[in-house]
């Protein structure tokens, strides 16, 4: 959909092909036989996944404004938050507008409770290095050895209590994996930026953490499609693209029931669906000329279907629990978490959705680059709510797992062009750019697309 929007603010016209009959995406309420509820037959609304924003997703929340939503009704605005349930860890202060670039940060990081003046030093020192070095550094490096190469070596409290959950949460990909680069460009957006201002009325912190207080379908998918109707566009449910097809006369899209020609495609599904997309070159004319634009359009295709098919990736898993009457200390808590590979306690972080319009003691727990088997997960992450939160009533509800819901964000990655061929473009958070698989990644690349038309 931001694909859509954007380009109707461009001028052209857009039409959407949605394969499924919801909106959304990876980021959609569930519903139908998929749908919750508690055990006392309360209906829940619940996500496909737990996501959130910051206030340096700059286009994603301009785009949101744009179909008509409400931010500040919408989003619940936190301060940057990386506390656990005993108070500890990082916190940064509740400044919508710093004075100083980074002070928040710099003051959060001089504050954080349970963490030693050498782990504050270490991390200040590091911080302040990345600074100078303008939030840049080997393409190879990975966030591990980003941290082991600073002077000095960021401590291991700071690693397991800050780097690595927020280099999971960010990336979806152990620091062990990461690409350093990539972290530091997230970094240098989320904690060492300006203010963002979305319009004259409305400004968030860099920093600041943005929860949805609604379900993600009516963040921004159901708005945009209503958005795009009243300017002209068409929206259309359960058309899955069969194959598309070029020659003289243009892109000829072919759906379920509909057959239809454009001046231009952008594709913006999911790359495992992009590389087996069917796009066929064929131009109608017999000439030399032709034959040779022909080969050329079918090499590049078949150049970025290579590209996508050396993505890997990595799961998201979000259990969704119950306790009566519970209320964490704060809307979102970091989780003392083993590695996402071994151990029994594979959540991150947990969000009390309670206080942010949900069901009061349903809580979702955010399993990043999960491993393993959906009810051996549930268990574990139960077993980890029940004990960290002192929650023994603490119930599952329902455990949604993305098996494919990010690529692996690793060092010197190669990732997909925007542009297939000319006037075959495509978008979506694994295409090419500085960010990782997250929203904002998402729409900048459609916005980026919409520019190459």
């Amino acid at each position: 959909m931001a694909a859509a929007v954007a380009a109707t603010q461009a001028g052209h016209h857009a039409t959407v092909f949605e394969a499924s009959h919801a909106l959304g995406g990876r980021a959609r309420v569930v519903s139908g036989s998929h749908a919750s509820t508690l055990a006392n037959g309360t209906p829940v609304s619940l996500d496909n996944g737990q996501h959130i924003l910051i206030g340096a997703y700059s286009e994603t929340l301009k785009l949101m404004q744009t179909v008509g939503v409400n931010l500040e009704k919408a989003l619940l605005r936190l301060p940057l938050t990386l506390q656990f349930p005993d108070k500890t860890g990082l916190k940064l202060p509740d400044w919508p507008a710093p004075w100083i670039v980074g002070l928040d940060a710099a003051w959060g990081i001089a504050t954080a409770t349970g963490w030693t003046w050498g782990d504050k030093w270490a991390l200040l020192r590091a911080a302040s290095g990345w600074r100078r070095g303008g939030f840049s550094c080997s393409q190879h490096l990975s966030v591990l050895q980003l941290c082991q190469k600073s002077n000095p070596a960021i401590t291991p409290r700071v690693m397991a209590e800050l780097i690595e959950p927020l280099c999971l949460s960010a990336l979806n990909t152990p620091a062990a994996d990461a690409s350093a680069q990539v972290f530091l460009r997230v970094l240098q957006d989320a904690m060492f930026s300006p203010s963002v201002q979305i319009d004259s009325k409305t400004t968030f912190g860099s920093a600041n953490l943005l929860i949805p207080k609604r379900d993600l379908s009516n963040l921004f998918p159901h708005p945009a499609a209503a958005w795009l109707v009243k300017h002209g566009g068409k929206v259309l449910l359960g058309e899955r693209v069969e194959s598309i097809d070029y020659s003289n006369a243009g892109w000829q899209v072919t759906a379920t029931t509909i057959k239809q020609s454009f001046d231009a495609v952008i594709l913006a599904g999911s790359p495992s669906n992009m590389a087996l997309a069917s796009i066929n070159i064929a131009y109608a004319a017999t000439n030399n000329i032709a034959k040779e634009l022909e080969h050329l359009l079918r090499r590049e295709v078949l150049d970025w279907q290579n590209s996508v098919n050396a993505l890997r990736y990595e799961a998201i898993a979000t259990v969704y629990a119950y306790s009566k009457g519970a209320k964490l200390s704060q809307p979102m808590l970091a989780l003392r978490s083993d590695a996402p590979s071994a151990g029994t306690n594979p959540a991150q972080f947990v969000f009390d959705r309670g206080q942010f319009g949900g069901e009061t003691g349903l809580l979702a727990f955010v399993v990043s680059a999960s491993h393993g088997e959906r009810l051996d997960l549930q268990r574990q992450v139960i077993e980890q709510g029940k004990a960290q939160l002192n929650l023994p009533d603490l119930q599952p509800i329902q455990t949604i797992i993305e098996k494919r819901a990010t690529f692996a964000c690793t060092p010197g990655l190669q990732r997909p062009a925007n542009q297939i061929a000319p006037g075959l473009l495509v978008c979506g958070d694994y295409v090419a750019g500085p960010y990782p698989a997250t929203l904002e990644g998402a729409v900048r690349s459609a916005i980026q697309a919409v520019k190459l038309l």
